[in-house]
């Protein structure tokens, strides 16, 4: 589901509505570049929990996406070289994780089920904080400046929530997974805003979303497939 902009899609349309599509145009390549704030929030996190419990591990995690954002903000790169950086960063980053200690392997519907109906219970949280978000950039969007309001949009809001009770309910090694899963779905999700960038600067509104959703799904469709595991070869059965 990291692949889809829940967040930052509608952000990114309400921006587009209320200061045009220029405006948002610059957004969606803050928010494209955003990509590796968010993936210094997940590395921080992955290795700062080996150490801590979740409240400390989420404020390491939360200042690495503050320090990455301070220092891209004003990185003078066009979209099309964001989004190379951005994919060079994704193909990368994986090998950054922390590798699973020995007590940590987490397999089957243990790791797919956490205990205590968790998955429920933080669903008013991440609602509420996406709906908090929605607002506060997009009523914010003029002051702060476009590229801002696009780093903003990428704000790590449902990893927070979402990882933040997987720690707590499901233990570290399912919080550390769960990050590193979402890593492979910011392709499709770096598609959406290459393509919403170059898309409004050029054509309709609905066009331009429409395009970049589409590219999205595409792109995130050939990860999970190249993604599958190949199917076992069974040995031939001599008669």
């Amino acid at each position: 589901m990291s692949a889809f902009p829940i967040v930052s899609g509608p952000i990114l349309l309400t921006v587009t509505l209320e200061q045009g599509a220029g405006f948002a145009a610059r957004a969606a390549e803050g928010t494209l570049l955003a990509v590796l704030a968010i993936l210094a929030f997940s590395i921080v996190y992955a290795w700062a929990a080996q150490r801590f419990g979740m409240a400390l591990s989420m404020l390491s995690a939360l200042l690495a996406w503050g320090v990455a954002v301070a220092g891209l903000k004003a990185l003078p790169l066009p979209v099309e070289a964001c989004f190379v950086l951005v994919v060079l960063a994704l193909l990368v980053s994986p090998r950054l994780f922390p590798p699973l200690r020995s007590g940590d392997a987490i397999s089957g519907l243990s790791a797919a089920r956490p205990a205590g109906g968790a998955a429920a219970s933080d669903l008013p949280w991440r609602m509420l904080a996406g709906a908090a978000l929605v607002l506060a950039v997009s009523y914010g969007a003029a002051a702060i400046g476009a590229r801002l309001s696009g780093f903003f949009a990428m704000f790590p809001v449902m990893s927070t929530v979402l990882v933040g009770f997987s720690h707590v309910r499901s233990g570290r090694a399912f919080a550390v997974a769960l990050l590193r899963g979402m890593v492979y779905g910011y392709f499709a999700f770096a598609t959406f805003c290459l393509v919403l960038s170059l898309q409004l600067r050029d054509g309709s509104v609905a066009t331009a979303f429409a395009a970049a959703f589409a590219c999205a799904l595409a792109v995130q469709l050939a990860v999970k497939r190249l993604m599958a595991p190949a199917a076992p070869v069974r040995p031939a059965v001599v008669k």
